[in-house]
Formats: structure tokens, C-alpha cells, sequence
């Protein structure tokens, strides 16, 4: 556990951290936030003012947030694709959640075949992939528990002549639980949020952190990378110690609630920002 600024720095990287900011003070809000105003809070977790300035030219640049100015002040506020981004880590954070506890026996598969020269389109879909939740079952063909709406990768990707989807239940002799461990690294999984426990579950939490406000950002960064990064996969086949149970239900909801109020206020304090039009 880091135990100075310095430990805390070496952990941070400033566009994770902005998407939780901007996915906690802003989503939802029609509102821009002074540029200062985010160096000043960025500052508490030990990011530089020319990493943030940094951070915040590129999301720009990429469409993710709009510049409005006040007088000599520039505010950055969400773009509609920066909502969609936020709108989508919220609802895994808070509806979806770590555990899947209502899977309905389904499974859905993708299979395809690309020639060795589209390498590339082969890598971009495999990342897509295993962003939404799938893993490879065997070579060309990636499954993921539930329904999932692998059209939108596959039309954005321009793959649709390549690539076969379908949903499907297991049959006999092969078991959903074989399938669980033969297409998804469980101990992998279960070592992260084994990590997030170790950090989280103390009776100090990140004492290097400057105050709530800080602790609030990190909590939220590492809990969002987490569940990005699960499947998803059903409970009924994982240990009934399956840790993300724990971090979920006894470290990070209890610390969200924990940290909120007085990140709130600290936030009030140090914000600067304007209503911008709808």
C-alpha cells in the first residue's frame, strides 16, 4: 500500500482518474468546470498541472469534452459521446455490478476468420471483445455469458462478412462450468480484486491521499477498471469466496457512501464552474 505522495503518483494515470471526476461531478449536470479548478483537485492525488492540461487537450481532441470560456477562463464541459462513456461506466458500477447473480443459461458466440493481411481488424476485434466480456474459447471463436450485442462491435468495426454470432446453451457432455474456466482466467480475476481488497479493505485506506476528496477519485478509478475488466461471470460457477463479493458489497459500496459527503464538500469549495446551454 502506497505509503507517501510519491507511491501514490506512481499509480495514477490522469485520464482514468478524469473519467471518474468528470462521471461524478458532472454527469448529469449541465455544467463546465474551470480548467484550475481541476489542477486544484488533481493536485490532491498527485498529478501535475501539465499532465491534467495534457489530459484534458486530448479528451478534447477526441470529442469527449467541449471548451467554453468566461472571460479569460476556459471550462471544459461533456460532449454527448463523453455522456454515452460515463453513462455506461455508471451503470456498471451501480446496476450491473460485480457479481452476476441472474444469468439465464445463455451464452453468446462469435466465430470468425480473417486472411493473415487483416491482422490488425484481428486485433482491433479481439480488444472490442474482450471489452464487452467475451473470452476465447478455442481459436476464431470467443464466447460471453448472457446476451450480449456483439452487432454493434462487429458494425463498427466494418467485420460483418467475417463474423458469425449467435446465441446458444450448453449441451452434454460440456458443462457452463467448464466452459467458464476454459475460456476466462478466474485466478487472474479473482487476483485483482484480491489487490483491490488489499489496498481497500483497511482500517486506513491510502493515508498518502491529501482528503476525501482524493480518496473518493482513486476508490472509484480502481473499482471502475476493475469491473471493465470482468466478464461478468456467472456466480454459480465461481467459489462461494469468489472476492469480488467482498469488495464489492463490503469495501467498495460501504466506502463510496463513506467518502461522499465530505469529497462533496471539499468539492464545493475548490470547483469553479458555469451552466452551459443545453
Amino acid at each position: 500500500m502506497p505509503s507517501t505522495l510519491a507511491d501514490v503518483e506512481d499509480q495514477v494515470r490522469p485520464q482514468p482518474l478524469m473519467l471518474s471526476f468528470l462521471g461524478i461531478y458532472l454527469l448529469g449536470r449541465r455544467t463546465a468546470v474551470y480548467s484550475g479548478s481541476i489542477i486544484d483537485v488533481f493536485d490532491r492525488v498527485g498529478v501535475s498541472e501539465e499532465a491534467v492540461r495534457s489530459t484534458l487537450t486530448r479528451m478534447a481532441g477526441r470529442g469527449l469534452l467541449e471548451r467554453h470560456r468566461d472571460g479569460r477562463r476556459v471550462y471544459f464541459g461533456l460532449t454527448q459521446r463523453a455522456t454515452d462513456v460515463l453513462s455506461d461506466g455508471e451503470r456498471r458500477i451501480w446496476q450491473t455490478g460485480a457479481v452476476n447473480r441472474d444469468w439465464d443459461g445463455n451464452w453468446t458466440l462469435v466465430a470468425f476468420s480473417m486472411p493473415e493481411g487483416r491482422r490488425a481488424d484481428r486485433h482491433d476485434l479481439r480488444s472490442q471483445l474482450i471489452w464487452a466480456g467475451f473470452g476465447m474459447l478455442q481459436n476464431g471463436l470467443w464466447i460471453a455469458p448472457g446476451i450480449k450485442d456483439a452487432a454493434a462491435i462487429v458494425e463498427h468495426l466494418d467485420l460483418a462478412g467475417n463474423v458469425t454470432v449467435f446465441t446458444a446453451q450448453h449441451a452434454k457432455p460440456t458443462e457452463s462450468a467448464d466452459l467458464v474456466h476454459k475460456a476466462f482466467d478466474t485466478d487472474a480475476i479473482a487476483a485483482r480484486y484480491q489487490d483491490f481488497l488489499a489496498r481497500w479493505d483497511t482500517k486506513d485506506p491510502l493515508p498518502a491521499a491529501r482528503d476525501d476528496l482524493a480518496r473518493q477519485l482513486m476508490l472509484h478509478t480502481d473499482w471502475l477498471n476493475l469491473v471493465r475488466q470482468d466478464p461478468h461471470l456467472p456466480a454459480e460457477h465461481l467459489s462461494h469466496d469468489w472476492p469480488a463479493i467482498r469488495a464489492e458489497e463490503e469495501t467498495f459500496t460501504a466506502l463510496a457512501e463513506h467518502y461522499e459527503e465530505p469529497a462533496l464538500r471539499i468539492a464545493r469549495e475548490v470547483i469553479d464552474e458555469i451552466p452551459v446551454p443545453r
